[in-house]
């Protein structure tokens, strides 16, 4: 598997490389929902974000993220991440995604999973995988809407940055299931743009 950073764009969704360009952008998108963090295992918005930038600018410099600004048209409205990338195991994460609020809902999520997943998949993956908050209603019926199989519940796995203790909902998409997805994706996002 050889994943790599650059530019995805179908229509006005484009996925491109964290930068220095799109940090105050991003900071703009994640302070306007200040009551959604609860549901995060860390937060972004606020004094934290400063933080959580220079952190995920460090997991990408190992190698552990691979992170994406989401632009609608030319605005950031959020970010979205390739994390736990094992390319010995042909297996890559999808997370530590956040859209602002008057996004969501609409085209920019199946159109940035579409071009996420298809770009892994064109890489060499085998296997994308979604952990999910348990408590995240929204983001499990997301990426069930995606057509991703849920796989079972990590219990209390991982403490979050409010001190409640995460329990974990795995999905996955495999290789040969993905075409089949993929066709009905592509149907979906143009019922909606």
């Amino acid at each position: 598997m050889q994943l790599r950073g650059r530019t995805l764009a179908l229509r006005q969704t484009r996925l491109e490389p964290l930068d220095a360009v799109h940090r105050e952008g991003l900071r703009r998108a994640v302070d306007t929902d200040p009551d959604i963090w609860t549901l995060y295992p860390f937060p972004m918005a606020g004094e934290h974000f400063a933080p959580f930038w220079e952190g995920l600018l460090s997991k990408r410099a190992l190698g552990y993220a691979l992170p994406f600004a989401v632009l609608l048209e030319s605005h950031v409205v959020g970010i979205t991440c390739y994390l736990r990338i094992n390319a010995a195991w042909r297996s890559v994460d999808i997370g530590s995604t956040y859209y602002q609020p008057d996004v969501r809902g609409g085209v920019v999520n199946p159109t940035a999973k579409l071009l996420l997943l298809d770009h892994a998949f064109s890489s060499g993956a085998r296997r994308v995988q979604f952990r999910v908050d348990a408590l995240n209603a929204r983001s499990r019926a997301a990426v069930a809407k995606l057509g991703a199989v849920e796989e079972g519940t990590i219990r209390r796995e991982k403490p979050t940055w409010t001190g409640r203790i995460q329990d974990t909902v795995v999905f996955s998409i495999l290789k040969d299931e993905w075409p089949d997805l993929r066709e009905r994706l592509s149907g979906r996002i143009g019922a909606n743009a």
